[in-house]
Order: C-alpha cells, then structure tokens, then sequence
C-alpha cells in the first residue's frame, strides 16, 4: 500500500507540472517518511548526492552528447548521405536506403537519437523532395533512420540503464549491436516493400540516379575512423566506455573543425545544448536513486516475485506483460523518464524470474526506439517533421511502415535472447 501512496505522490507532482527530475525526489523524500527515521533519510539524500557527483561513470553521459552535438554542428550527416547515395544510386529508392545506411553509420559515432534525427533531416530531406519521395516517406524514413543511435553503441539509453542497474555499460553496448544492424536491415526491406505497394510514395528513378551522380564525393574517413575508435576502445576493452566518450567528443569536434563546418557559434551552441541536456539527465538520476531508496525499502519487488509464485502465471507471461506495459509508455511519456522510473522496479523483478539483465536492457531499448516514434509522443516524428517543415499527420502517416517492422524486429529479440548476447566476450 505503501508504495502505491508513493506512486500517486509522484504522478500528481508531474500532472501539476513539476519537473520529472524535481518530482521523482520530491516523492521519494516524502514517501520515505513513512517508512525509515528522518535522520535517516538525511543521511541517505546526503550520500547519493555525493555518490551521484563523483560517479566517474556518470561522465559517460555529457561526453556522448558532446560527441553527437559537435557531429551535428560539423554537418558529418551530409557527408555520411552523399557517400551512401553514390553507392546505392543504381536503386530505387537507393535515396531512402542511403539516408537508413548513413543512419546506422551515425549512430556508431552518436548516443543521441533526437541529434541524429536533426542531423539526418537537414542533410536528406531536401534532397529526397528533388528526387520525387512523397513528405511521408521521406519524413518517416528519417525519423526511423535517427532511432538507430538510440540502439547502435554508443548509447546515452544504455549509459542509464547501466546506471540504474549497476551492470556493465560495456556489454550492454556490445548487446546492441546485432540488434541495431538488424533493424537497419529491417528499415531496408520496408522501403523496398513500401515503394512496391505504394509507387507515388517512391522517387523518380532517373532524377534519383541524377542527384546521386551529382552529388560529389562525401569524406567518409574521418567519421570511419572516429567509430573505429569507439567501437574499437568498446569491444576490445582498451578503454572503459568513459574514456571512449571523451576520446571520440574529442574526435568529433576535431573533424568538425578541421572540415571547417563548425563556426564560434555553432560550438558554443553545441556546449550549450551538451550542458543543458547532461544537467537535465544528472537531476533526473539523483533523484531517482532517492526514488529507488523507497521502492527498495517496500520490498515491492519481493513481494511481486512471492505473488507470481503464488498464482501460478509463468515468467515468460509476465515478461510479456511488461513489455506491453513499456510500449504503452513509450506513446504518452519521454523514454529517459521511462528507464528511470521504471527499471529499478522491472529489472530486479526479470532478473528474479530468470531472464539475463543484459538481453532486458536490450528488450527495454527496443520499446523505447519504439516509443521515439510511436503517436501521439513520438519525439523524433516531431523533431523531422519541424525540420522538415511538414504536417504531423503525414509525418506519422510514413511512420506506420516502419513501426510494423519494429514490432517483428521486437517479437525475434524476445524469441531468440542470444541476438543480444552473441557478441558479449
């Protein structure tokens, strides 16, 4: 009961408007008073403070926002999207494939989805208009070509999860691997299957080719070499995810600079932008630590796995359940505040009922990739569709498609847990 009395604080707290960073300590701190000594709760409050600031893993988060901040100001998306229609010129809709390819290849160097999202549609939105693609095709394949940094290493999404469940940062990014690169695929043969049933959705093939043709000659190498770094420093264990995030903001800003494509503005907007983010998502984690202190002293997860026990229902049914439960949220609510929030509740619970803690963070990603285009919240969907200066109806309208194979792409991580654990030393 005692719980559900801490949830309805936190819920009121946000309806009236208080910030989710801010609503979350708010009723942890109060809810705790019903359960431990207040100079308890002093102490407690005094040392996540201290452990939340001094966290070295916690610095993780400003240096891959850095990183996707300084690419997006440098213009690498364009580059990224002139190479890739060269080498997919000869197909239709190689345009829409490109933008998808050129998505995952950012992705590898970007922990940001909204930055890539931003990125992608100044770079290829303009271009596939030339080229005959309908606004909802164009506007759907760049919003889902930007999730694909949400999945593909680096992730801010993985860096938190890790956070809040103190498992290893670096497998978590290995574990999205395979799933993001099947993803992209997966975007690949829904253009195809799209441009099949609806033609007046498609380009022109000849003005396609042309505009490809045309285009000139993206440079690839710097970008290449920055992801050789960080999935290098990652999957080798040369580096800890902390130390790659530095080293490539470092590279980001370099290329973006020696590319002469970043200007004083442009920087100090991109520290700006870096600093507002990373302030927002340290509030929200301190916060939550107070939050998860009271759910830890319910025993709210013990008392699930004893009810579970109970009835009979079977590990895989209430998995299921809580995965609808995470695409539920995923329509109405940001997908940082839906790890937060939820995973010191439904992580301890999966990994009592025998699911690995790595495969559910990859499981939790994936509806939260979901979430970043799912109506009537799908932040990404917003984000291309201001860009690209068209209507919300048709932005989602695009988006359909591509939502029917995130759902199968979700039913196979489900089905086969090893596509995210294969590459995990």
């Amino acid at each position: 009961m005692t719980f559900f009395f801490g949830t309805i604080i936190l819920i009121g707290l946000i309806a009236i408007g208080i910030p989710i960073g801010f609503a979350l300590g708010l009723a942890g701190i109060a809810s705790m008073f019903m359960l431990v000594p207040s100079n308890m709760i002093l102490s407690l409050m005094s040392n996540v403070a201290y452990e939340t600031a001094s966290s070295y893993i916690i610095v993780t988060i400003p240096m891959f926002i850095l990183m996707a901040e300084f690419l997006s100001a440098g213009g690498v998306a364009q580059d990224l999207l002139i190479a890739c229609n060269r080498l997919m010129r000869r197909i239709r809709g190689g345009m829409a494939v490109a933008t998808v390819l050129a998505g995952a290849v950012l992705a590898s160097a970007s922990g940001s989805s909204t930055a890539s999202a931003a990125s992608m549609t100044r770079a290829a939105f303009p271009v596939m208009k030339k080229a005959g693609y309908s606004n909802q095709l164009a506007v759907g394949t760049i919003a889902v070509a930007g999730t694909l940094a949400i999945m593909i290493p680096p992730s801010v999404a993985f860096v938190l999860y890790g956070l809040m469940t103190e498992s290893s940062i670096g497998k978590l990014f290995i574990a999205g691997i395979i799933p993001g690169l099947l993803t992209a695929l997966g975007y690949v043969v829904t253009i195809y299957v799209v441009i099949k049933l609806r033609p007046d959705w498609g380009p022109s093939k000849v003005k396609e080719e042309q505009l490809a043709a045309t285009g000139g000659n993206g440079r690839v190498w710097p970008i290449a070499l920055l992801i050789l770094v960080v999935l290098g420093g990652l999957y080798t264990g040369i580096a800890t995810p902390t130390e790659v995030g530095a080293l490539g903001a470092l590279g980001a800003m370099l290329i973006s600079l020696l590319t002469r494509r970043m200007d004083r503005h442009s920087f100090t907007m991109a520290l700006g932008n870096t600093l507002r983010t990373s302030a927002m998502i340290v509030t929200i984690i301190f916060s939550a630590h107070l939050f998860g202190y009271f759910i830890s002293f319910t025993r709210i997860t013990d008392a699930m796995l004893g009810w579970i026990v109970e009835t009979g229902v079977s590990p895989t049914t209430v998995m299921l359940l809580v995965v609808l439960i995470y695409l539920i949220l995923g329509m109405i609510m940001d997908q940082a505040a839906i790890i937060i929030l939820t995973v010191p509740i439904t992580a301890p619970l999966m990994v009592g009922l025998g699911f690995d803690v790595i495969w559910w963070g990859v499981v939790i990603i994936k509806t939260a990739e979901i979430g970043l285009v799912s109506p009537p919240m799908g932040l990404n969907v917003f984000v291309t569709s201001g860009a690209a200066r068209v209507n919300l109806r048709d932005s989602f309208k695009g988006v359909l498609p591509f939502l029917a194979c995130e759902f199968v792409i979700l039913c196979l991580l489900l089905l086969f847990p090893w596509l995210s654990l294969a590459l995990i030393p």
